[in-house]
Protein backbone atom coordinates (compact mmCIF):
# COMPACT_ATOMS: atom_id res chain seq x y z
CA UNK A 1 0.00 0.00 0.00
CA UNK A 2 1.14 3.50 -0.69
CA UNK A 3 -0.20 6.86 0.42
CA UNK A 4 0.76 10.44 -0.29
CA UNK A 5 0.29 13.55 1.76
CA UNK A 6 0.49 17.00 0.20
CA UNK A 7 1.60 19.13 3.12
CA UNK A 8 -1.48 19.30 5.38
CA UNK A 9 -3.96 16.89 3.84
CA UNK A 10 -4.11 13.14 3.20
CA UNK A 11 -5.59 11.74 0.02
CA UNK A 12 -6.35 8.02 -0.27
CA UNK A 13 -7.86 6.07 -3.11
CA UNK A 14 -10.08 3.10 -2.18
CA UNK A 15 -7.27 0.75 -3.21
CA UNK A 16 -4.74 2.55 -1.04
CA UNK A 17 -2.81 3.69 -4.09
CA UNK A 18 -1.86 7.23 -4.96
CA UNK A 19 -4.77 9.45 -5.97
CA UNK A 20 -3.82 11.37 -9.09
CA UNK A 21 -4.90 15.00 -9.07
CA UNK A 22 -6.86 16.26 -12.05
CA UNK A 23 -4.56 19.30 -12.06
CA UNK A 24 -1.11 18.07 -13.10
CA UNK A 25 1.88 19.65 -11.37
CA UNK A 26 -0.40 21.30 -8.77
CA UNK A 27 2.29 20.62 -6.19
CA UNK A 28 5.13 21.86 -8.35
CA UNK A 29 7.54 24.11 -6.51
CA UNK A 30 8.41 27.41 -8.22
CA UNK A 31 11.82 28.04 -9.67
CA UNK A 32 13.25 31.06 -11.46
CA UNK A 33 14.03 30.27 -15.08
CA UNK A 34 16.26 33.16 -16.26
CA UNK A 35 19.91 33.01 -15.30
CA UNK A 36 19.70 29.76 -13.37
CA UNK A 37 23.44 29.68 -12.69
CA UNK A 38 23.31 33.21 -11.32
CA UNK A 39 20.32 32.36 -9.13
CA UNK A 40 22.14 29.33 -7.72
CA UNK A 41 25.24 31.43 -7.09
CA UNK A 42 23.24 34.02 -5.15
CA UNK A 43 21.53 31.26 -3.18
CA UNK A 44 24.86 29.72 -2.20
CA UNK A 45 26.08 33.05 -0.84
CA UNK A 46 23.22 32.96 1.66
CA UNK A 47 24.74 29.85 3.23
CA UNK A 48 27.45 31.95 4.86
CA UNK A 49 25.12 34.41 6.60
CA UNK A 50 21.91 32.50 7.28
CA UNK A 51 22.30 32.21 11.06
CA UNK A 52 22.21 36.01 11.30
CA UNK A 53 18.50 35.92 10.41
CA UNK A 54 17.72 32.29 11.15
CA UNK A 55 14.37 32.82 12.87
CA UNK A 56 13.03 34.91 9.99
CA UNK A 57 14.30 32.39 7.43
CA UNK A 58 12.86 29.40 9.32
CA UNK A 59 9.39 30.90 9.71
CA UNK A 60 9.35 32.52 6.27
CA UNK A 61 11.00 31.14 3.14
CA UNK A 62 11.81 27.74 4.66
CA UNK A 63 8.32 27.16 6.03
CA UNK A 64 6.73 28.17 2.71
CA UNK A 65 9.03 25.73 0.92
CA UNK A 66 8.28 22.85 3.30
CA UNK A 67 4.53 23.30 2.88
CA UNK A 68 4.95 22.10 -0.72
CA UNK A 69 6.25 18.69 0.31
CA UNK A 70 4.67 15.33 -0.51
CA UNK A 71 4.80 12.65 2.16
CA UNK A 72 4.41 8.99 1.31
CA UNK A 73 4.46 5.54 2.82
CA UNK A 74 5.23 2.01 1.67
CA UNK A 75 5.38 -1.34 3.42
CA UNK A 76 8.92 -2.60 3.97
CA UNK A 77 10.36 -5.89 5.21
CA UNK A 78 8.31 -7.72 7.87
CA UNK A 79 5.32 -5.52 7.08
CA UNK A 80 6.90 -2.38 8.55
CA UNK A 81 5.42 0.96 7.38
CA UNK A 82 8.20 3.18 6.01
CA UNK A 83 7.62 6.89 5.52
CA UNK A 84 9.36 9.27 3.14
CA UNK A 85 9.07 12.80 1.81
CA UNK A 86 9.83 14.35 -1.55
CA UNK A 87 10.01 17.84 -3.01
CA UNK A 88 9.72 18.09 -6.77
CA UNK A 89 9.71 20.48 -9.70
CA UNK A 90 8.82 19.59 -13.28
CA UNK A 91 11.87 21.63 -14.33
CA UNK A 92 14.34 19.40 -12.47
CA UNK A 93 15.89 16.37 -14.16
CA UNK A 94 18.16 15.41 -11.24
CA UNK A 95 17.36 14.02 -7.80
CA UNK A 96 19.25 13.65 -4.53
CA UNK A 97 18.05 10.85 -2.24
CA UNK A 98 18.94 11.34 1.44
CA UNK A 99 19.57 8.50 3.90
CA UNK A 100 19.39 9.96 7.41
CA UNK A 101 21.19 9.08 10.63
CA UNK A 102 20.06 7.19 13.73
CA UNK A 103 16.98 8.68 15.49
CA UNK A 104 16.57 11.23 12.70
CA UNK A 105 13.48 12.02 10.65
CA UNK A 106 12.94 13.93 7.44
CA UNK A 107 11.16 16.42 9.71
CA UNK A 108 14.65 17.59 10.70
CA UNK A 109 15.83 18.10 7.11
CA UNK A 110 13.83 21.00 5.58
CA UNK A 111 16.85 23.32 5.44
CA UNK A 112 19.05 20.71 3.75
CA UNK A 113 16.27 19.96 1.26
CA UNK A 114 15.74 23.70 0.66
CA UNK A 115 19.38 24.28 -0.21
CA UNK A 116 19.69 21.27 -2.51
CA UNK A 117 16.38 22.03 -4.22
CA UNK A 118 17.49 25.58 -4.95
CA UNK A 119 20.63 24.15 -6.56
CA UNK A 120 18.41 22.40 -9.11
CA UNK A 121 17.66 19.01 -7.55
CA UNK A 122 14.50 17.24 -6.53
CA UNK A 123 14.95 15.86 -3.02
CA UNK A 124 13.70 12.59 -1.51
CA UNK A 125 14.27 11.59 2.12
CA UNK A 126 13.50 8.28 3.83
CA UNK A 127 12.67 7.72 7.50
CA UNK A 128 14.38 4.46 8.43
CA UNK A 129 12.37 1.85 10.31
CA UNK A 130 12.17 2.36 14.07
CA UNK A 131 12.47 6.13 13.89
CA UNK A 132 10.88 9.28 12.54
CA UNK A 133 7.38 8.68 11.23
CA UNK A 134 8.11 5.08 10.23
CA UNK A 135 6.92 2.09 12.26
CA UNK A 136 8.56 1.10 15.55
CA UNK A 137 9.61 -2.37 16.62
CA UNK A 138 9.21 -2.28 20.41
CA UNK A 139 6.45 -1.24 22.80
CA UNK A 140 8.82 1.34 24.28
CA UNK A 141 9.07 3.45 21.14
CA UNK A 142 11.99 5.45 22.56
CA UNK A 143 14.31 2.46 22.19
CA UNK A 144 16.41 2.56 19.03
CA UNK A 145 16.06 -0.97 17.73
CA UNK A 146 16.27 -3.10 14.60
CA UNK A 147 16.09 -6.86 14.15
CA UNK A 148 18.95 -6.88 11.66
CA UNK A 149 20.83 -4.02 10.04
CA UNK A 150 20.10 -5.51 6.65
CA UNK A 151 16.45 -4.51 7.11
CA UNK A 152 17.48 -0.85 6.71
CA UNK A 153 19.20 -1.76 3.45
CA UNK A 154 16.21 -3.77 2.22
CA UNK A 155 13.90 -0.83 2.92
CA UNK A 156 16.22 1.60 1.15
CA UNK A 157 16.53 -0.74 -1.84
CA UNK A 158 12.75 -1.05 -2.09
CA UNK A 159 12.39 2.72 -1.78
CA UNK A 160 14.93 3.26 -4.56
CA UNK A 161 13.38 0.72 -6.92
CA UNK A 162 9.80 1.75 -6.24
CA UNK A 163 10.07 5.54 -6.15
CA UNK A 164 13.46 6.74 -7.41
CA UNK A 165 14.01 4.58 -10.50
CA UNK A 166 10.59 5.29 -12.10
CA UNK A 167 11.20 9.05 -11.97
CA UNK A 168 11.99 11.02 -15.13
CA UNK A 169 15.48 11.80 -13.85
CA UNK A 170 18.58 11.96 -16.04
CA UNK A 171 20.82 11.82 -12.98
CA UNK A 172 20.28 10.17 -9.59
CA UNK A 173 22.49 11.01 -6.62
CA UNK A 174 22.56 9.88 -3.00
CA UNK A 175 23.57 11.71 0.17
CA UNK A 176 23.83 10.03 3.56
CA UNK A 177 24.63 10.89 7.16
CA UNK A 178 26.05 8.66 9.92
CA UNK A 179 24.00 5.44 10.21
CA UNK A 180 22.46 6.31 6.87
CA UNK A 181 25.98 6.22 5.43
CA UNK A 182 26.36 2.58 6.41
CA UNK A 183 22.96 1.85 4.87
CA UNK A 184 23.91 3.61 1.64
CA UNK A 185 27.35 1.98 1.46
CA UNK A 186 25.84 -1.50 1.74
CA UNK A 187 23.22 -0.58 -0.87
CA UNK A 188 25.96 0.61 -3.25
CA UNK A 189 28.03 -2.52 -2.64
CA UNK A 190 25.08 -4.55 -3.91
CA UNK A 191 23.99 -2.08 -6.62
CA UNK A 192 27.01 0.06 -7.58
CA UNK A 193 25.36 1.31 -10.78
CA UNK A 194 22.15 2.45 -9.08
CA UNK A 195 23.18 6.08 -8.77
CA UNK A 196 25.57 8.36 -10.62
CA UNK A 197 27.50 9.57 -7.55
CA UNK A 198 27.17 9.51 -3.76
CA UNK A 199 28.33 11.54 -0.77
CA UNK A 200 28.76 10.10 2.72
CA UNK A 201 28.79 12.60 5.60
CA UNK A 202 30.43 11.26 8.78
CA UNK A 203 29.35 7.69 7.90
CA UNK A 204 28.97 5.13 10.67
CA UNK A 205 31.57 2.57 9.63
CA UNK A 206 32.77 2.29 13.23
CA UNK A 207 31.18 3.44 16.50
CA UNK A 208 33.05 5.28 19.23
CA UNK A 209 32.22 3.32 22.38
CA UNK A 210 32.75 4.34 26.03
CA UNK A 211 34.97 1.32 26.68
CA UNK A 212 37.51 -0.88 24.87
CA UNK A 213 35.94 -2.65 21.91
CA UNK A 214 36.90 -6.11 23.17
CA UNK A 215 35.03 -5.46 26.43
CA UNK A 216 32.05 -3.94 24.65
CA UNK A 217 31.82 -6.97 22.37
CA UNK A 218 31.84 -9.35 25.35
CA UNK A 219 28.96 -7.42 26.89
CA UNK A 220 27.05 -7.41 23.61
CA UNK A 221 27.51 -11.16 23.19
CA UNK A 222 26.35 -11.73 26.77
CA UNK A 223 23.22 -9.60 26.39
CA UNK A 224 22.43 -11.21 23.02
CA UNK A 225 21.65 -14.45 24.87
CA UNK A 226 19.28 -12.71 27.29
CA UNK A 227 16.26 -11.22 25.47
CA UNK A 228 15.25 -8.87 28.30
CA UNK A 229 18.71 -7.31 28.24
CA UNK A 230 19.20 -7.60 24.48
CA UNK A 231 16.22 -5.38 23.75
CA UNK A 232 16.89 -2.88 26.56
CA UNK A 233 18.78 0.41 26.44
CA UNK A 234 22.53 0.00 26.12
CA UNK A 235 24.53 1.06 29.15
CA UNK A 236 24.62 4.81 29.69
CA UNK A 237 21.56 5.50 27.52
CA UNK A 238 17.82 5.80 28.08
CA UNK A 239 14.69 7.53 26.87
CA UNK A 240 14.91 10.68 24.78
CA UNK A 241 15.57 13.86 26.72
CA UNK A 242 16.63 17.32 25.57
CA UNK A 243 20.33 17.83 26.19
CA UNK A 244 21.46 21.44 26.74
CA UNK A 245 23.38 22.88 23.81
CA UNK A 246 26.52 23.31 25.89
CA UNK A 247 26.64 19.54 26.46
CA UNK A 248 25.92 18.46 22.90
CA UNK A 249 28.55 16.71 20.76
CA UNK A 250 26.74 17.11 17.44
CA UNK A 251 27.12 20.71 16.22
CA UNK A 252 28.50 24.17 16.99
CA UNK A 253 25.30 25.81 15.72
CA UNK A 254 23.08 26.69 18.65
CA UNK A 255 20.24 27.78 16.40
CA UNK A 256 20.17 24.58 14.32
CA UNK A 257 20.59 22.43 17.43
CA UNK A 258 17.68 24.10 19.24
CA UNK A 259 15.53 23.89 16.10
CA UNK A 260 16.15 20.13 15.93
CA UNK A 261 15.25 19.73 19.62
CA UNK A 262 11.97 21.58 19.07
CA UNK A 263 10.89 19.06 16.44
CA UNK A 264 11.16 16.25 19.00
CA UNK A 265 9.77 18.32 21.87
CA UNK A 266 6.72 19.35 19.85
CA UNK A 267 6.00 15.90 18.42
CA UNK A 268 6.55 13.06 20.96
CA UNK A 269 5.95 10.44 18.25
CA UNK A 270 9.27 11.41 16.64
CA UNK A 271 11.33 10.77 19.76
CA UNK A 272 13.93 8.03 19.86
CA UNK A 273 16.31 7.68 22.79
CA UNK A 274 19.31 5.43 23.23
CA UNK A 275 19.94 2.26 21.23
CA UNK A 276 19.31 -1.22 22.53
CA UNK A 277 22.21 -3.58 23.13
CA UNK A 278 21.08 -5.50 20.05
CA UNK A 279 21.10 -2.35 17.92
CA UNK A 280 24.66 -1.58 19.01
CA UNK A 281 25.69 -5.13 18.12
CA UNK A 282 24.05 -4.82 14.70
CA UNK A 283 25.71 -1.43 14.21
CA UNK A 284 29.17 -2.81 14.99
CA UNK A 285 28.63 -5.74 12.63
CA UNK A 286 27.35 -3.39 9.93
CA UNK A 287 30.61 -1.43 10.11
CA UNK A 288 32.56 -4.65 9.62
CA UNK A 289 30.27 -5.56 6.73
CA UNK A 290 30.85 -2.20 5.03
CA UNK A 291 34.63 -2.61 5.18
CA UNK A 292 34.35 -6.19 3.92
CA UNK A 293 32.30 -5.05 0.90
CA UNK A 294 33.94 -1.68 0.20
CA UNK A 295 35.87 -3.14 -2.74
CA UNK A 296 32.54 -3.86 -4.47
CA UNK A 297 31.57 -0.17 -4.57
CA UNK A 298 32.40 1.39 -7.92
CA UNK A 299 30.05 4.38 -7.59
CA UNK A 300 31.89 7.74 -7.66
CA UNK A 301 32.01 8.62 -3.98
CA UNK A 302 32.95 11.55 -1.76
CA UNK A 303 33.42 10.90 1.96
CA UNK A 304 33.18 13.96 4.20
CA UNK A 305 34.69 13.55 7.64
CA UNK A 306 33.98 15.75 10.68
CA UNK A 307 37.24 16.92 12.22
CA UNK A 308 35.80 16.93 15.76
CA UNK A 309 33.63 13.82 15.52
CA UNK A 310 33.01 12.06 18.85
CA UNK A 311 30.23 9.77 17.64
CA UNK A 312 31.77 7.63 14.88
CA UNK A 313 35.29 6.29 14.46
CA UNK A 314 37.11 8.40 11.88
CA UNK A 315 39.81 5.74 11.49
CA UNK A 316 37.21 3.50 9.84
CA UNK A 317 36.86 6.15 7.11
CA UNK A 318 40.57 5.89 6.36
CA UNK A 319 40.31 2.10 6.09
CA UNK A 320 37.27 2.36 3.83
CA UNK A 321 39.03 4.71 1.41
CA UNK A 322 42.18 2.57 1.42
CA UNK A 323 40.15 -0.51 0.51
CA UNK A 324 38.38 1.30 -2.33
CA UNK A 325 41.70 2.63 -3.65
CA UNK A 326 43.27 -0.83 -3.54
CA UNK A 327 40.31 -2.14 -5.55
CA UNK A 328 41.02 0.41 -8.27
CA UNK A 329 38.17 2.87 -7.71
CA UNK A 330 39.29 5.33 -5.04
CA UNK A 331 37.12 7.81 -3.16
CA UNK A 332 37.27 11.44 -4.26
CA UNK A 333 40.72 12.83 -3.27
CA UNK A 334 41.75 9.24 -2.52
CA UNK A 335 40.94 9.79 1.17
CA UNK A 336 38.28 11.24 3.47
CA UNK A 337 37.79 14.97 2.90
CA UNK A 338 37.99 16.47 6.36
CA UNK A 339 35.81 19.41 7.42
CA UNK A 340 38.11 20.86 10.06
CA UNK A 341 36.35 22.04 13.19
CA UNK A 342 33.07 20.29 12.40
CA UNK A 343 31.29 18.04 14.84
CA UNK A 344 29.36 14.94 13.81
CA UNK A 345 26.33 16.62 12.19
CA UNK A 346 28.15 18.36 9.35
CA UNK A 347 24.93 19.31 7.54
CA UNK A 348 23.66 21.08 10.67
CA UNK A 349 26.87 22.87 11.60
CA UNK A 350 27.42 26.61 11.89
CA UNK A 351 27.27 28.52 8.61
CA UNK A 352 30.95 28.50 7.62
CA UNK A 353 31.42 24.76 8.14
CA UNK A 354 28.07 23.82 6.65
CA UNK A 355 28.69 26.03 3.60
CA UNK A 356 32.04 24.33 3.02
CA UNK A 357 30.35 20.92 3.09
CA UNK A 358 27.49 21.96 0.81
CA UNK A 359 29.90 23.53 -1.67
CA UNK A 360 31.87 20.29 -1.83
CA UNK A 361 28.71 18.21 -2.18
CA UNK A 362 27.18 20.30 -4.98
CA UNK A 363 30.52 20.69 -6.79
CA UNK A 364 31.05 16.92 -6.67
CA UNK A 365 27.57 16.10 -7.95
CA UNK A 366 27.91 18.85 -10.55
CA UNK A 367 30.74 16.96 -12.25
CA UNK A 368 28.28 14.17 -13.10
CA UNK A 369 25.50 16.29 -14.62
CA UNK A 370 26.59 15.72 -18.23
CA UNK A 371 24.20 13.37 -19.99
CA UNK A 372 27.02 12.33 -22.33
CA UNK A 373 28.62 10.45 -19.47
CA UNK A 374 31.78 12.53 -19.38
CA UNK A 375 33.18 13.36 -15.97
CA UNK A 376 34.69 16.76 -15.40
CA UNK A 377 37.82 17.31 -13.27
CA UNK A 378 37.57 18.13 -9.57
CA UNK A 379 36.46 21.63 -8.66
CA UNK A 380 37.89 23.47 -5.69
CA UNK A 381 34.86 24.76 -3.74
CA UNK A 382 34.63 28.50 -3.20
CA UNK A 383 34.21 28.78 0.56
Amino acid sequence: MSQYVNADRVAFSPSGRQRISSAPDSNELPRVLPGVAQVVSVHKKSWLTREQQFAAFSTGALLDFWHQREEGEFIGAQGMPIRFVRLRSARHNKVIVISTGRIESYVKYPEVAYDLFHCGYDVMIIDHRGQGRSGRLLEDTHRGHVLQFGDYVSDFTQFWQQYVVPGRYKRRFALAHSMGGAVLALFLAAKPDACDAAVLCAPMFGIRLPMPHWLAWQILEWTEQRPAMRDYYAIGTGQWRPLPFMLNMLTHSGQRYRRSLRFYADDPELRVGGPTYHWVREGVLAGHDVLAKAADITTPLLLLQAGEDRIVDNHSHELFCQIMAAAGHPCEANKPVRIEGARHEILFEKDTLRAEALERITAFFGRYHSISGGVQPPITPEV
